[in-house]
């Protein structure tokens, strides 16, 4: 068996690395048009960003350990320029000198990644604009940015231009960032990312949204951008960072199937329509988990599971990708943003049934020193309860719950099953009722029917004209802020003061988070009120109204 693998990093050096553990006999060659076969791209903005210190430490996979550990026949500095599917080779360039040269394969992985965009905008090619993709474009960004001068403008405000953003700031550079989408982060949902935007701004990052770039001009001290809305900013340099592309020209020029995307499509084996060819990673179109429509992520835990899937069916075992559900996180400072299935705005996009509730808890015990709050949207099925996704900010313990909400979702789990989850707890690490039990709680209510809510997006519509708006917590709370409008009956207070509240209009009760809210809905409903409560309370209606 000879197998040949186009690209390295996660899912070709994984496929290289698992068909080795399954054959002694199979003659393996894994070709990488870079000078690292594997490589850690995820700590490239950290590296970058001095975190890091040691570049060695991004080799996660050296030529020559796999070369001396699995015996494999790796080829660096090799670009992959055609494929013969009927002799079944491969025509290759050597990049170090120019000769190229033919290979046959029994197999054939294709694992080419995606390729950063670049908008095409007069200006894009300056020598002071940059992506970020491999080692030599961080080893290019890491030693421009070693002594601060002026600003460094980061357009994108994804996973890579959050990471940039603050690893510039670290590095002392004044920075702003541009994104064409009116919040940072844009699969998430708006109201859930804009704790993380203050948090930026907090931070010294100039934020521009709603806005791009539309054209990059050379100056005397570095560059210029100029932007749709008109404003100029100079700049020492730019990172692109607006998403990246499928590498798929090797797939199309050989009659491959892609998708609307570019995706090269595969099934479940990771096979294309040619039996002999498999292809893992960026480049492949894949189907999402929870709606069964086909995606594309690029996300590398997907990118090594697939890699070892189409080396375990090379070898005959039965072995299928399940796909994915978009499971990710990102650290902005020291805030984090998780998310696992689907948003609420790609289910609505996908016009699918959905309920949602917002919760607030402490990542522990509030008695514990160091609690910390944590903002958790849950979407379910309306009808079975089903966990279609989840979205957490904040800070300790948000990894931790994203993750068992995904297991959750792969489990096939509805929002009773979050309820009866028994997850470790120690002051010091959760609580009794963990936030995942919380959401489970609040939800599994909702969808038995034994309380109603309203969301902060629905309370100004038709349906909530005549409502009674009440606020349940205390005096200075209220003085604080409040939604206008709104009266003041502490929920302590409440069954003493219940002529106080009309019998005649829905009442909407809130507080901070909703807790206080539910109880008040739970006294007034029995004492014959029309009442539903504010899911989130008033700190989500902050999130999506503003203070």
């Amino acid at each position: 068996m000879k197998i040949a693998i186009v690209g390295g990093v996660a899912g070709g050096a994984s496929a290289a690395a698992r068909a080795r553990r399954l054959s002694e006999n199979a003659e393996i060659i894994l070709f990488e048009r870079g000078n690292v076969p594997s490589f850690a791209n995820c700590g490239l903005p950290y590296y970058i960003g001095g975190e890091i210190t040691e570049r060695n430490k991004l080799l996660v996979a050296p030529k020559e350990l796999l070369e001396k550990r699995f015996r494999l026949d790796v080829r660096t500095l090799q670009s992959v320029e055609k494929i013969n599917r009927e002799k079944k080779t491969i025509q290759v360039k050597n990049l170090a000198d120019g000769t190229v040269y033919e290979e046959s394969y029994d197999k054939l992985i294709l694992s080419p990644g995606a390729s950063p965009f670049k908008p095409p905008i007069p200006g894009v090619d300056h020598p002071g604009v940059f992506t970020l993709r491999d080692l030599k474009d961080a080893d290019m960004i890491h030693q421009m940015v070693q002594e601060p001068d002026g600003n460094a403008v980061v357009i994108g405000a994804g996973f890579i231009g959050l990471e940039m953003a603050e690893n510039l700031v670290r590095r002392g550079w004044n920075t702003v960032v541009i994104e064409l989408a009116d919040q940072i982060l844009p699969p998430w949902d708006k109201e859930m990312v804009e704790p993380v935007s203050q948090h930026l701004k907090e931070k010294g990052v100039q934020l521009i949204l709603s806005d791009s770039a539309v054209a990059i001009e050379k100056t005397e001290n570095g560059l210029s951008i100029k932007l749709k809305s008109g404003e100029v900013i100079d700049a020492r340099f730019v990172i692109m960072s607006v998403g990246v592309r499928p590498e798929n020209s090797l797939a199309v020029d050989s009659g491959l199937d892609v998708g609307a995307r570019g995706g090269i499509q595969v099934n479940t084996n990771m096979q294309t329509k040619d039996p002999d060819i498999y292809a893992v990673g960026d480049a492949v179109e894949v189907v999402d988990f929870v709606t069964g429509h086909p995606t594309q992520i690029p996300l590398a835990g997907p990118a090594n599971r697939q890699g070892r899937i189409a080396a375990n069916h090379i070898f005959g075992k039965d072995s299928h990708f399940r796909g994915i559900q978009g499971t990710a996180i990102v650290s902005v400072f020291d805030m984090t943003a998780a998310m696992t299935g689907q948003s609420e705005k790609a289910l609505v996009q996908k016009q699918l049934p959905y309920e949602k509730i917002y919760t607030h808890p402490a990542n522990h015990a509030g008695y514990f020193p160091g609690a910390e709050g944590m903002s958790i949207k849950l979407m379910f099925a309306p009808d079975t309860g089903k966990v279609l996704g989840a979205e957490i900010i904040g800070r300790s313990g948000v990894d931790k719950r994203i993750d068992v909400i995904a297991v959750a979702i792969q489990a096939g789990m509805t929002v009773e099953d979050l309820e009866e989850m028994e997850l470790a707890y120690a002051p010091q690490y959760g609580s009794a009722k963990d936030p995942v039990n919380m959401a489970g709680f609040v939800a599994a209510g909702v969808l038995r029917g034994d309380h109603a809510i309203v969301h902060s997006n629905e309370l100004h519509n038709e349906d909530f004209v005549e409502h009674f708006l009440l606020d349940v917590r205390t005096p200075s709370e209220f003085e604080a802020g409040h939604i206008k409008g709104s009266v003041n009956i502490p929920v302590d207070e409440l069954r003493d003061r219940l002529d106080e509240i009309p019998c005649d209009q829905k009442i909407v009760a809130y507080c901070k988070v909703g807790l206080r809210g539910y109880i008040a809905e739970r006294i007034l409903i029995q004492s014959g009120f029309d009442v539903v409560n504010l899911s989130g309370g008033f700190t989500t209606y902050q999130h999506i109204h503003g203070t």
